[in-house]
């Protein structure tokens, strides 16, 4: 489990920054015209990191099942909109995750996997996220 963690940010140039995780380092940067669009920018990590909590979230709830878990592709879509200020802000985070197999126990892990991922369950303190589970033919298996 983690505990607290920190990580470390270093301006390469502009508005491209380095950043150390401990054990690997990113590259990010803002798209044109304010950056050079070489790497994700935060809005785009945040989204990742969403999507990522879920599919993990869901994976370790079939595993934890003594399911074969393979084939999971996740979707995230932002929507960006406009305070009351006018200033640019993340709307909403639409997240389908597609499942390409059959699983025992699927039900239970609907059920339950969105309130043990830790970010998602953070986000939406501030920001609505929807969450969707597919098969592979698109059929919708969970929605919230």
């Amino acid at each position: 489990m983690d505990s607290d963690f920190s990580i470390e940010l270093e301006e390469i140039r502009d508005y491209e920054f380095r950043v150390d995780f401990g054990a690997s380092e990113l590259l990010v940067d803002e798209p044109p015209p304010l950056g050079q669009g070489h790497g994700p920018n935060a809005s785009r990590l945040l989204a990742a990191a969403v999507a990522n909590c879920l599919s993990a979230s869901l994976v370790f709830c079939l595993k934890k099942f003594r399911q074969n878990v393979s084939g999971v592709r996740t979707k995230a879509s932002v929507t960006l909109a406009r305070n009351d200020k006018g200033r640019l802000r993340i709307g909403k985070i639409a997240v389908e995750i597609r499942l390409d197999a059959k699983y025992e126990h699927l039900d239970r892990c609907l059920a339950q996997f969105e309130d043990f991922c830790v970010v998602t369950a953070s986000v939406r303190a501030g920001i609505p996220v929807e969450v969707r589970v597919v098969d592979s033919a698109g059929k919708l298996l969970h929605e919230s």
